[in-house]
């Protein structure tokens, strides 16, 4: 290893790094999946309580473990075409942007049917500001990047902007579930929820591992030895081609 420079060292462990993350996100996922089926009863989407389960289990799929993949790309694919990795980033938060109305949907579609008041709790603030800010920042990105109208020099302007803001994100849907997860079980098991019962148990394991996750995710972005080796070809060609344009 004497000899080898610190970069290269470190690439070794960012495979473990991203498998670990899948696991992690996998796992929510189906926590999640379990914990809405097997103790309330499954899905519907007919106004009842199973069509709000929908929720929880679409939240958690788009806007934390497929919009923290979507985070990923750049340190995974790191030597595809910038191109493609954009596209793959964008099509990304498309699927977790549509995911996540299917969740937002069903749970004001439950409010409606059961004459429950919408959004008068934190989590709700907090969730739909979360929504909100991520369908702001897939607009820009969208415009900024992969369509990019912008110049060069407002694009690296608003780089550094868009990657605060992406992990901000990422750091505010967990902080969203994590209100959820606590309004759910408040509402559902207060009498039994501190005598650890096997339902408040697997949620709280549900909120451990979605703050691992982010913390996995927002390790492997922030870590220098994982960015994505810059192309000048890549950058030359996207100078030309605005200067065509």
């Amino acid at each position: 290893m004497e000899g080898m420079p610190v970069s290269m060292g470190g690439l070794r462990t960012l495979p473990w790094y991203v498998v670990g993350s899948q696991v992690l996100g996998v796992a929510c996922v189906v926590i999640t999946g379990v914990w809405m089926g097997h103790y309330h009863g499954g899905y519907a989407w007919d106004g009842s309580t199973q069509e709000f389960n929908v929720h929880p289990l679409c939240m958690v799929l788009g806007l934390v473990f497929l919009y923290g993949d979507a985070v990923l790309v750049y340190r995974v694919f790191r030597n595809e075409t910038k191109r493609s990795v954009k596209i793959l980033h964008a099509l990304l938060h498309m699927m977790a942007l549509i995911i996540s109305i299917v969740g937002l949907v069903a749970v004001f579609d439950f409010h409606s049917a059961a004459k429950i008041p919408h959004m008068y709790s934190l989590h709700s603030w907090c969730g739909m500001l979360t929504f909100v800010l991520f369908f702001i920042q897939w607009l820009l990105g969208l415009g900024f990047f992969l369509f990019p109208w912008a110049s060069a020099r407002l694009r690296s302007w608003y780089l550094p902007l868009h990657i605060f803001f992406g992990l901000l994100l990422l750091a505010m849907s967990v902080g969203s579930c994590l209100l959820g997860i606590t309004e759910k079980l408040l509402f559902n098991i207060m009498e039994t929820y501190s005598r650890f019962t096997g339902e408040g148990v697997l949620a709280n394991i549900l909120g451990l591992l979605l703050v691992c996750f982010g913390v996995v995710v927002g390790y492997v972005v922030t870590r220098e030895d994982f960015r994505r080796p810059p192309n000048p070809e890549e950058e030359a060609l996207s100078v030309h081609f605005k200067t065509l344009s």
